[in-house]
C-alpha cells in the first residue's frame, strides 16, 4: 500500500473543546460551537484540526482521565454531534486527528472497577498490581511537586496500582494483549468516523515495561509497530502523531529504521533549543539541535510547535541553558511548573510583536509539519492565577462583547482574561479581522505562505553558515526549487552573508515583499536584517519554482 503523506505540507491547529466556543450556553465549549467555528479556521488556512480528548470523564486532569472511550461526554454534546462535526470538517477539506489516552484511564472506568474487585477479576490483569508497597513507590512521578507517589493502595483490591500521572489515573497493562486487542478496537472506532489520525499520549509510558521494580525498563516498540499496521490497514492515510520527549538518538527507534513506527513527532528537543536561541540571540544551539534531530526515513517527519496545552517544558537543557531561558521568559516563581517548565502563553513571555512574529516564522520554516495553539494567532495571554497548566487553557477571545463571546453563561468552565493588556476587549477574533496589521491577518499570510512551500515538508535541507550567531539560515532543495529563509534572532541588525553555487539561485525572490538579492561576483548573498527580522526567499521567484514543480 503506497502512503498518502499528506501530513508533510499540513497546518495543525490544536483546541480543547471545552475551551474554543460554546453554543448551548452552559459555560462549556462543545462540537455545535466547533462546528460554527470551522468557517473561522478554513480563512486561516488551516487544513487539520487536533482535538483534546472530548470523550466522557471525570475532568480532573482536562480530559485526560477517561472512563469511557467510545462516546462523547455530555458537556460536549453527543456522538451525533461529533458525526455532524466531522461531515462539516469534510466539506471544507479539514482533517481532524484526536487525541488517543491509553497509557492510562480514569479510576472511575468500569474496567478499573471490575478489575480492582478481587484477584480472580475478570480485567485483573488489564491493569498493574503489587500485593507489597514496592521500593521506588515514589519513583517517576511525571508531576514533580504536586504528585507524591506512582502506587497507591487500594483497599478494595487489597494491592497497590501503578499510575505515571495521578493517582485517579490508574496504568493500563499494555503488555497484556487483550489490553493492546482493545487499544486497536479504539482506533477502528474513531477511524470509522472519519478521523484522520491520533495524537498518541505520553508514547514512551505505553511502551514501557510496567510492574514493580521494573521503573525505566527496555521500551518495547513493537507495540508500536502493531499500532502503526493496524492503523494503515484500516485506514491507509491515517497517522500517529506521537508525544514523546526524547533524546535525539532515540528519536529513530520512535520513527522506526523503516518508517515502520510513528508518522510524526513532536520535536521536543528542537523546541527547547529554539527558546534558548530566543533567549540569548546565539542560534548555534539550535542549529546544534536540528542537525541532532535529523531523520533519513522518508515517510518520518517532526512535528513543530511553539507552545501547547501544557507548561514549557526545558528539561533537556543543560542547568545554564535552563537558567537562561527562566530569566528571560519565567522569571518568577509563579510563572515555573514541576521545576523544568513555564506555564505561560507565547505572547505575554516574549512581549512585544517583533519577537512574536519571529518566533512564528522561524516555527513555520524548520523542518517539518508546523502545529499551532489556539488562542495564539491574536496573541492571547495567559491566567497565573489559575492552577498549574490551567494558567493557558483560557476560553478563546472571539470578541468585545461579554464573556468574550464564547459563550451566553454567566459562568464559564474557565474564567476569561479581562485584566491588562491581553484582556479579551483588546485582544479577540472580531477586532483583529478588521485591522489589516493586525497578528491575525499577519498569521493568515504566514500560513499561506507555508503552504506555498512544499520545500519545508518535502525537500532535502542545510544550514549555511554566516559570520552572524544571531541568524539562522535555512536552505532547502525539492525538485530543483530552492528556498532560503533567513531569521535575525537580535535585537540589533546584522548582515548575513552566504554562497549558493546553482547558477539559477544567484538570484534570490523575496516572498515576503518585494525585493531581491543578486549574488554578487564570488556567487555570496548579503542580505541586512533588521533587529528580529526575518526574510523568505525563493531562487529564481515564483516563475522558477512553476516550471520545475
Amino acid at each position: 500500500m503506497i502512503e498518502d503523506l499528506w501530513y508533510k505540507n499540513a497546518i495543525i491547529y490544536s483546541l480543547d473543546l471545552e475551551t474554543f466556543m460554546d453554543l448551548n450556553g452552559d459555560g462549556v465549549g462543545d462540537f455545535e460551537g466547533l462546528s460554527r467555528r470551522l468557517d473561522y479556521l478554513q480563512a486561516m488556512g488551516v487544513d487539520t484540526v487536533w482535538l483534546a480528548p472530548f470523550q466522557p470523564t471525570p475532568n480532573k486532569d482536562n480530559g485526560y482521565d477517561i472512563k469511557d472511550y467510545y462516546g462523547v461526554d455530555p458537556r460536549h454534546g453527543t456522538s451525533g454531534n461529533f458525526v455532524e462535526f466531522m461531515h462539516q470538517a469534510n466539506k471544507r477539506g479539514i482533517k481532524v486527528i484526536i487525541d488517543l489516552v491509553v497509557n492510562h484511564t480514569s479510576d472511575e472506568h468500569p474496567w478499573f472497577q471490575n478489575a480492582r474487585s478481587g484477584e480472580n477479576a475478570k480485567l485483573r490483569d488489564w491493569y498493574v498490581w503489587s500485593r507489597k508497597k514496592p521500593r521506588n513507590w515514589n519513583k517517576g512521578m511525571v508531576f514533580p511537586g504536586v504528585q507524591k507517589a506512582t502506587w497507591t493502595y487500594d483497599a478494595k483490591a487489597k494491592a497497590y496500582y501503578f499510575h505515571r500521572f495521578y493517582k485517579f489515573q490508574p496504568d493500563l497493562n499494555i503488555e497484556n494483549r487483550e489490553v493492546r486487542e482493545e487499544i486497536h478496537r479504539i482506533m477502528g472506532y474513531w477511524l470509522e468516523l472519519g478521523v484522520a489520525g491520533f495524537r498518541v499520549d505520553a508514547v514512551p509510558f505505553i511502551l514501557e515495561t510496567q510492574g514493580a521494580g521494573k521503573l525505566g525498563s527496555e521500551l518495547k516498540f513493537d507495540y508500536l509497530k502493531e499500532m502503526r499496521r493496524f492503523v494503515q490497514w484500516r485506514r491507509g492515510n491515517a497517522v500517529l502523531l506521537g508525544e514523546a520527549n526524547v533524546e535525539p538518538r532515540e528519536s529513530i527507534k520512535f520513527f522506526g529504521e523503516e518508517g515502520e513506527g510513528l508518522h510524526l513527532m513532536f520535536n521536543f528537543y528542537v523546541n527547547q533549543y529554539l527558546f534558548y536561541s530566543l533567549a540569548t540571540a546565539d542560534v548555534r544551539p539550535l542549529a546544534k539541535a536540528l542537525e541532532e534531530t535529523r531523520t533519513k526515513v522518508p515517510s518520518a517527519q517532526w512535528a513543530n510547535f511553539l507552545r501547547n496545552h501544557d507548561e514549557l517544558d526545558i528539561d533537556r537543557l543543560k542547568e545554564e541553558e535552563k537558567q537562561k531561558v527562566f530569566e528571560k521568559f519565567g522569571p518568577q516563581k509563579k510563572m515555573q511548573l514541576y521545576d523544568r517548565g513555564i506555564r505561560r502563553r507565547l505572547a505575554p513571555m516574549l512581549g512585544n510583536r517583533q519577537q512574536l512574529e519571529l518566533a512564528y516564522s522561524v516555527m513555520f520554516s524548520l523542518p517539518g509539519t508546523p502545529v499551532m495553539r489556539y488562542g495564539d494567532e491574536l496573541g492571547m495571554g495567559e491566567n497565573l492565577s489559575l492552577e498549574e497548566r490551567d494558567a493557558v487553557r483560557t476560553p478563546m477571545q472571539w470578541s468585545g462583547d461579554a464573556q468574550a463571546g464564547f459563550s451566553e453563561a454567566n459562568h464559564l468552565v474557565h474564567p476569561l482574561i479581562d485584566e491588562g493588556p491581553y484582556a479579551y476587549q483588546q485582544v479577540n477574533v472580531e477586532a483583529q479581522r478588521r485591522d489589516p496589521g493586525s497578528l491575525l491577518n499577519w498569521m493568515t499570510a504566514l500560513i499561506r505562505l507555508r503552504q506555498e512551500c512544499p520545500e519545508i515538508g518535502w525537500g532535502d535541507w542545510e544550514i549555511l553558515e554566516t559570520d552572524s550567531p544571531q541568524i539562522l539560515v535555512m536552505h532547502y532543495r525539492w525538485q530543483n526549487s530552492c528556498l532560503v529563509i533567513l531569521h535575525n534572532f537580535d535585537s540589533h541588525a546584522h548582515v548575513a552573508s552566504f554562497t549558493l553555487q546553482e547558477e539559477y539561485e544567484q538570484t534570490l525572490v523575496n516572498l515576503c515583499k518585494n525585493g531581491e538579492s543578486k549574488a554578487d561576483e564570488n556567487r555570496q548573498h548579503h542580505i541586512t536584517l533588521n533587529a528580529y527580522g526575518y526574510a523568505w526567499y525563493r531562487a529564481g521567484g515564483l516563475s522558477h519554482f512553476m516550471r520545475k514543480a
